[in-house]
């Protein structure tokens, strides 16, 4: 029989006779999301979980499921395919009873596994074991009440009921009313339903009152663990006797460990693999003697806002549900260098570290740099920091070690190198010293004029970067590769080097002004050349000539798609280049900046006109170049609305996998964000997509991908929505049913579910108004036949095999900064209007940044778009050190208490992340403020689609 111990209680209480008792570290809670398992320590004792059941013959399976299982273990154990290897190995390990049948199966799968790393390979052994019927199974003999033989065990979705092997029987826990046992019957209790043929109450026969009592323990804890928000409390003592089991789970609920990890309250543990060959490790630290020591590179997760401390990992290790043997793990704490689990495999990826990632590791350099910390010097090692950089110097200013290039912990989320740790973070040069900066700001102009011409000109520097994306490093990336037709480089370079050419020397017509302005040069001269208007209107009338370029934009965004959808080389071609760090967004993203940049001329002779008096000497020429730049933008502001939605819907069809149709046309996006899904399992996170037409749901899985896996769809028309947290008694919850299947969903607060039920609600009022249902979507789906009153049930094609073989193929790397990871992982959502928001909310420029914990304050180049902070150490630089994606974060200024003392100072925090950042005026500060709040907080639906029209093309 087996018991689980109380890690309350002292063991001797619970082991009377020790020398007849066998204990055991092993797995009690099978989650339904391997994906929530995010930590690789977690992924890996449950990957030896399933490798010990396995073997012990309680994973039952067919072969072809048992040889590619195998074959995930063999691939993490001993790397690659090599035929005399494999059969060595194969020879001396055995994984199943008979296994010289399977082998040359085995070895057959082991050979599609080639670059697999062993994290990877614990992901898709997770990936398909949680897919067979007795994943997690424990099975205890009973009797039914006719005196039949069968095996009753429990899991996530409720008790279930097996004859052999096979389930005859599911009693889910929402069916459930209650659970007892009275001596050696077990006795489970139903809810009344009209439509079920079950009794009221179901009786079974076990071997013994232990064993039912056993068994009716592991009920309570089960149900407790993953149905639960909070651990239950246990009921007072009775003063003179009992009546029934005072037993109560004890220890963190599933909700209460995923919210724990995600606030950081784990720490990260070295690891390495004892059974394998291919070494994973958590921090490292170089020895002197090892400095030289070649370390392949492993793949990274790209971390977000909450994510240097936890990675939004939502890992359901804890003490008193998981226990790791010291065999298996080998956790240890020394710091010798070691191998990652990746072997000479890189992607030179767009992906660019968090500064969070920066925060974590200026933490432990300040800690090792303490006087009293008796740490062996050694150059650039960073003992205890969770994140390694390529680039990192050491405390004296010194570059580190060359070889020394480690990565942080493996996660198969990406395949791209080690983040990067700005080196600012030890540069002296960088940080300014407060005189410094006083100094410096009295010596230059000081009103608000001065200011605005001064955002012009970083603006447009960052502008003019962007373009040289195109028309230098997409140019001289395509002429090296024979992939793109000689007609379609020559639509796309001869209309962007023309623009290029022209704003070169529109920013230095504008920095020889400013450096007149600032007195830099011609000293004596005053008045004349502090204004920046007639620059202004000089060039937007040139600019003018140039209008026939920005009307071919549509056509190049269309034939560029239309180019990728048709030619696989050229497909990859443009996935390969956005991975590069000099593309730091999406590619078509940049082809659109011609036209988001006319409308950021249009806001500073706004601001410009509105600052100056009629009688300022340069009123009206500021006025003139107002009118005319306001002219350009109107005739192209309808070109542009649709551009933008064909180009976030092909950006989001890179970001989902199963759907074969989503960019057609009529088809307009509304908002994407992360919801919780009601199904037979509890609450699932999920990603939604919500269109004109359609409403899409997904899930993530930490494939080498990167990608969204899609799950279903619900048309539109003809679909109602309600609330109805009292029905399921889950906060911020909705019901949409659709024609033919309906689903429960629940947001992370009040506000979130408004903005879903007003987005959602004019989407179905604009699918009504349209000609009929959408078209079919998901060709790769199998129908869904589902009835209303199945709603909590859904299992989402848990069973379909089909689609965990698709889910195995080795796919191309994806990026993994996108928004959309952002929202996933934020638990946040963005609307259509939050990104033409955020088109219009772009700014460049200096900022003083300083950490919570840290000292002085390090001067970077700053770029603000698409939602996100990107950090430079100049503005001569030519891709981003760091980023910080600011949905989700709060908008302050500083309290008393901080103890900033300066000016111009506001405050970014997100959970127990938080940065300072100085503006060099109140113009800039204003500014700053203005755009960060456009992205922390979403706009309303009543600011709609007024100004857009419909994006047919």
């Amino acid at each position: 029989m087996m018991v689980w111990l109380d890690l309350l209680k002292p063991v001797t209480k619970q082991i009377r006779r020790p020398k007849h008792v066998v204990v055991k570290f092993v797995v009690k809670f099978f989650p339904p999301d391997h994906a929530q398992l995010q930590e690789e320590l977690t992924r890996y004792l449950f990957a030896l979980q399933v490798k010990q059941d396995l073997a012990q013959g309680r994973l039952t399976c067919n072969d072809t499921s048992t040889a590619l299982l195998i074959s995930h273990i063999v691939q993490s154990e001993i790397g690659d395919f090599d035929e005399t290897i494999d059969r060595e190995h194969l020879a001396k390990s055995k994984y199943i009873p008979q296994q010289e049948a399977l082998e040359d199966k085995i070895m057959e799968f082991h050979r599609s596994h080639t670059g697999q790393t062993p994290a990877e390979s614990d992901f898709q052994l997770l990936e398909i074991a949680r897919r067979l019927e007795m994943y997690g199974i424990r099975l205890h003999p009973a009797k039914d009440r006719e005196g039949t033989k069968i095996n009753l065990a429990v899991a996530n979705t409720g008790i279930l009921v097996f004859q052999g092997h096979t389930k005859i029987n599911a009693f889910n826990w929402a069916k459930v009313r209650k659970l007892s046992f009275k001596r050696k019957r077990f006795l489970i209790k139903l809810r009344p339903d009209v439509n079920s043929s079950f009794q009221d109450t179901l009786e079974f026969l076990m071997a013994s009152r232990d064993f039912c009592k056993s068994f009716w323990k592991i009920c309570v804890e089960h149900h407790a663990f993953f149905r639960l928000f909070e651990e239950p409390k246990p009921k007072p003592k009775p003063v003179l006797f009992s009546r029934g089991s005072s037993f109560r789970f004890s220890g963190r609920t599933q909700k209460q460990v995923l919210d724990y990890v995600k606030e950081g309250g784990h720490k990260k543990v070295q690891f390495e693999r004892k059974h394998s060959k291919i070494q994973s490790i958590r921090s490292l630290t170089a020895q002197p003697s090892e400095q030289h020591t070649e370390v392949p590179k492993q793949s990274s997760s790209f971390a977000y806002g909450d994510d240097s401390d936890s990675a939004a990992v939502q890992s359901c290790r804890q003490g008193k549900e998981m226990k790791a043997s010291p065999k298996d793990t080998g956790q240890h704490k020394s710091h010798s260098l070691k191998k990652s689990p990746k072997e000479g495999k890189k992607v030179d990826g767009a992906v660019v570290s968090t500064v969070e990632e920066e925060e974590e590791a200026a933490k432990d350099r300040m800690q090792q740099n303490r006087p009293q910390s008796q740490q062996p010097s050694t150059a650039g090692s960073l003992t205890g920091s969770p994140h390694l950089s390529e680039l990192s110097i050491n405390s004296q200013g010194g570059p580190s070690v060359a070889n020394m290039s480690l990565s942080p912990n493996l996660s198969p989320d990406a395949k791209q190198p080690s983040p990067l740790i700005s080196p600012l973070l030890n540069d002296p040069s960088c940080i300014r010293t407060d005189d410094e900066e006083e100094v410096k700001r009295k010596r230059f102009p000081t009103e608000k004029a001065y200011f605005i011409a001064k955002e012009a000109a970083t603006t447009e520097r960052t502008y003019l970067k962007d373009l040289e994306v195109i028309t230098s490093w997409f140019q001289s990336a395509v002429s090296q590769e024979d992939c793109m037709p000689e007609t379609l480089k020559n639509l796309i370079f001869s209309n962007f080097e023309p623009l290029h050419k022209f704003h070169a020397g529109f920013l230095k017509e504008i920095e020889q002004r400013l450096a007149l302005w600032e007195g830099r040069s011609n000293a004596h001269i005053k008045g004349d050349y502090q204004r920046i208007g007639d620059v202004m209107l000089k060039n937007i009338q040139s600019m003018k000539q140039l209008t026939i370029h920005l009307w071919k934009h549509n056509e190049i965004l269309v034939e560029l798609e239309n180019g990728i959808k048709n030619s696989r080389k050229l497909e990859t071609f443009c996935r390969d280049f956005e991975l590069q760090k000099v593309c730091y967004l999406p590619l078509n993203t940049f082809l659109l900046r011609p036209l988001h940049r006319l409308m950021h001329y249009k806001q500073i002779m706004e601001r410009l006109c509105k600052h100056y008096p009629p009688s300022h000497i340069d009123f009206r020429d500021s006025r003139a170049a107002l009118a005319e730049v306001s002219e350009m933008v109107a005739q192209l502001h309808g070109n542009m609305i649709k551009m933008e939605n064909f180009q976030k819907l092909h950006e989001l069809k890179k970001d989902l996998i199963g759907i074969d149709n989503l960019v057609i046309p009529g088809r307009e996006f509304i908002r994407l964000g992360s919801l919780s899904k009601l199904s037979g399992k509890g609450l699932q996170q999920r990603m939604f997509f919500l269109f004109n037409d359609i409403l899409l749901y997904t899930s993530r899985g930490l494939t080498a991908s990167n990608q969204f896996k899609v799950h279903g769809h619900l048309p539109l028309y003809g679909m109602t929505i309600e609330e109805s947290e009292e029905e399921w008694g889950v906060p911020h919850c909705l019901t949409l049913r659709g024609q033919h299947q309906s689903i429960v969903v629940a947001a992370s607060t009040r506000s979130e579910m408004d903005k879903w039920t007003e987005d959602i609600q004019m989407a179905i009022d604009l699918a009504e108004k349209s000609s009929g249902p959408a078209p079919e979507l998901l060709a790769s789906s199998p129908p869904d036949n589902k009835s209303p009153d199945e709603t909590t049930v859904d299992q989402e094609s848990e069973d379909d095999l089909s689609a965990s073989r698709t889910s195995l193929e080795r796919q191309s790397p994806h990026r993994g900064n996108t928004t959309v990871h952002v929202c996933w992982h934020r638990n946040t959502s963005v609307s259509m209007i939050d990104f033409s928001i955020a088109v219009e909310n772009q700014l460049s420029g200096n900022l003083l940044r300083k950490f919570k914990n840290s000292n002085g304050w390090q001067k970077l180049w700053v770029v603000f778009t698409n939602f996100c902070m990107f950090f430079y150490k100049s503005h001569q630089d030519n891709h981003p050190l760091a980023s910080l994606p600011l949905l989700g974060y709060s908008l302050t200024i500083p309290s008393e208490s901080e103890n900033i003392h300066k000016d111009y100072v506001f405050k970014l925090h997100f959970k127990s992340h938080v940065y300072y950042f100085r503006a060099e005026s109140e113009y800039t500060f204003e500014r700053w403020m203005e755009v960060i709040r456009s992205a922390t907080s979403s706009a309303s639906r009543t600011r709609a689609l007024s100004h857009k029209e419909p994006h047919a093309y």
